[in-house]
């Protein structure tokens, strides 16, 4: 069981829009329909959110390049029964937007078959510092 509370106020308020619209819309949409959901879900609880985000990558201390992605928040529509499927693709990348990225939590939505959540921490001490360089 996960015990550290980083955030973890915010990840529960997250977790339970991510239930109401699951509930609301069921299993079996594409993940669009669902991130555009969930956009309006939780600006409707108070929280901001906006996506896609451009994420800068860096290299030994000089920006390189930007990709696109959901930062805090990865959704997926997975006709898996558990995430042992999430775990092979979808937590690499939600742990990729954490090491290039500031954000220490990310939670991985599932909108399968079962609705189902997991939440990753990666602490800025653990990251590879990013030496000053041009951007």
């Amino acid at each position: 069981m996960d015990t550290n509370p980083k955030h973890w106020e915010m990840c529960n308020k997250i977790v339970g829009v991510f239930y109401d619209v699951y509930n609301e819309l069921g299993q079996g949409f594409l993940e669009s329909v669902y991130q555009k959901s969930l956009l309006i879900a939780l600006e409707s609880a108070g929280l901001h959110s906006c996506s896609p985000v451009e994420i800068p990558v860096w290299f030994r201390g000089i920006r390189v390049g930007n990709f696109e992605g959901d930062v805090l928040v990865e959704i997926c529509s997975t006709r898996a029964q558990s995430c042992a499927l999430l775990d092979r693709t979808h937590q690499a990348q939600l742990l990729t937007y954490l090491r290039a990225t500031e954000i220490e939590v990310g939670l991985l939505l599932n909108f399968g078959v079962k609705p189902e959540f997991k939440r990753l921490l990666l602490d800025n001490s653990r990251k590879v510092t990013r030496l000053s360089g041009s951007a």
